[in-house]
């Protein structure tokens, strides 16, 4: 969805702008975390790639993960290795299968952080699972709040996730570890996201399908999270439903649907995005449907979904404080809307050259989506309909990233903008993404030699989604 759209006109004159991205503060402040769940990453060797997997057997794999401990730890992000295993409960599927996913976190590349010892059953995992092969898809997962008391400073144990898929195309499917987060319920509510470092992750588990010869179920939907506290809003994708019907989102307890449901109309394409509120803790998973109760033949889930509460015993003499950060939108502003670039010679021709006017980009949605900032131009237009082609015009992006900012930003390629368009700079997808920047670019609109005296303006169109 485009966020922002805004336009900067560029002429051609005899005055020249420039500017230049701030460089972040790399400063860190290190803060006391007493009695709170935090987490931190232990170091580990990145090792070798993929291992190879039977159609029958999963195998332990080994990755590299960047995990961000809560900020309150005062801990900086670091980079550790996670041994993890993914089984299924059916290796030989027909299409049109439910097949129970279980993503096991051997050993998680993090560990408790402070001296305090953290109780038993205060750790609820969720993650994702990456489908690869005769079909491609993201499996939701989560875990049950249960854990083994951890020590101070102690290693953390290894945790089980689950969820589900249908299974939509005969032949080999690879299944892969993905991200994974750790909430923590002790004293305060705190997560640590890890995200797989260099996407997919080895391949962990193989299975088979056969055609099943009968109607396949196409209707799926996918979770932005997999988590969230009691009352909060979940957003939930849809696709493949029947185009205009009616579709009931809602919580899954596993059995059957909770009260915590949404109903509105799918669009002509089939898809649909629903945010329902999830308050009853027994959630395990989200559903949706068509028609006017539960029916997997025209449904699609359950993908697993925890409800995160409190729970864990408070240590007496202290009190339990709760607080909620709104999510906020995604925008960008620019500091004008016009660039004069400089004058060239007639009979000369060159380089006309300029600054982009800064852009700031807030991206304060605090959800797993990064953003893209593109670009294009039109001709340029001059005296008696004489013009410079769009792709006369070319940039040096550059991108600042604001420090303590989740996502890092990364500045598109030098090269031409054209009428076609180019990335001006962007921000990756991951577990916890978000933040503040500046955007900046070089501007060279090539002139032709005998190009007809006069004054040159072309609009340039700036695209944030």
């Amino acid at each position: 969805m485009r966020q922002a759209i805004r336009r900067s006109a560029i002429r051609r004159s005899d005055s020249r702008r420039s500017r230049r991205p701030g460089r972040p503060d790399r400063g860190r402040r290190w803060a006391a975390a007493l009695g709170v769940g935090a987490l931190v990453v232990t170091g580990g060797g990145l090792l070798a790639g993929p291992a190879e997997a039977s159609a029958t057997a999963s195998v332990a794999v080994d990755f590299p993960t960047h995990c961000i401990p809560p900020a309150i730890a005062g801990i900086p992000p670091i980079d550790g290795t996670t041994s993890a295993e993914v089984t299924v409960d059916n290796a030989a599927p027909k299409v049109g299968d439910t097949v129970t996913v279980t993503y096991t976190v051997v050993k998680p590349a993090a560990s408790n952080p402070v001296d305090l010892a953290l109780p038993a059953d205060i750790m609820t995992p969720t993650g994702k699972v990456t489908v690869a092969g005769a079909q491609t898809t993201e499996v939701t997962v989560a875990g049950p709040k249960k854990n083994d008391p951890v020590p101070g400073k102690g290693e953390f144990p290894s945790f089980s996730m689950t969820g589900t898929f249908t299974v939509t195309a005969p032949g080999e499917i690879t299944l892969s570890p993905g991200d994974y987060n750790i909430h923590t319920s002790y004293i305060m509510e705190l997560d640590t996201p890890c995200t797989v470092t260099d996407p997919p992750a080895p391949v962990s588990q193989t299975i088979i399908a056969t055609d099943g010869g009968g109607e396949v179920n196409e209707r799926t939907i996918t979770l932005g999270t997999s988590s969230g506290a009691p009352g909060e809003r979940v957003t939930v994708t849809g696709a493949g439903f029947t185009p205009g019907a009616d579709v009931t989102v809602a919580g899954w307890n596993g059995t059957a649907i909770t009260a915590d449901s949404i109903t509105s109309k799918a669009a002509d394409s089939g898809a649909f995005t629903f945010r329902p509120e999830i308050t009853d803790p027994a959630t395990t998973g989200i559903v949706a449907f068509e028609g006017a109760g539960w029916d997997p033949a025209k449904g699609a889930g359950p993908q697993a979904y925890t409800v995160t509460t409190g729970g864990g015993e408070i240590p007496d003499g202290s009190q339990q404080l709760t607080s909620t950060v709104n999510p906020g939108t995604l925008t960008m502003s620019q500091a004008g809307d016009s660039v004069a670039l400089s004058a060239v010679d007639f009979g000369q021709g060159g380089a006309s050259t300029g600054a982009l006017q800064t852009v700031t980009v807030q991206d304060f949605r605090g959800g797993p989506a990064g953003w893209s900032l593109t670009g294009k131009v039109t001709d340029f237009t001059g005296p008696s309909g004489a013009t410079i082609g769009a792709s006369a015009l070319g940039w040096s992006p550059a991108c600042a990233t604001k420090s303590g900012s989740p996502s890092t930003c990364a500045a598109g390629s030098e090269g031409t903008v054209g009428s076609a368009g180019a990335t001006l700079a962007s921000t990756p997808d991951g577990a916890f993404t978000g933040g503040e920047f500046t955007v900046d670019a070089q501007l060279s609109l090539d002139v032709p030699a005998f190009t007809a005296a006069g004054a040159y303006t072309g609009v340039l169109t700036l695209t944030l989604t």
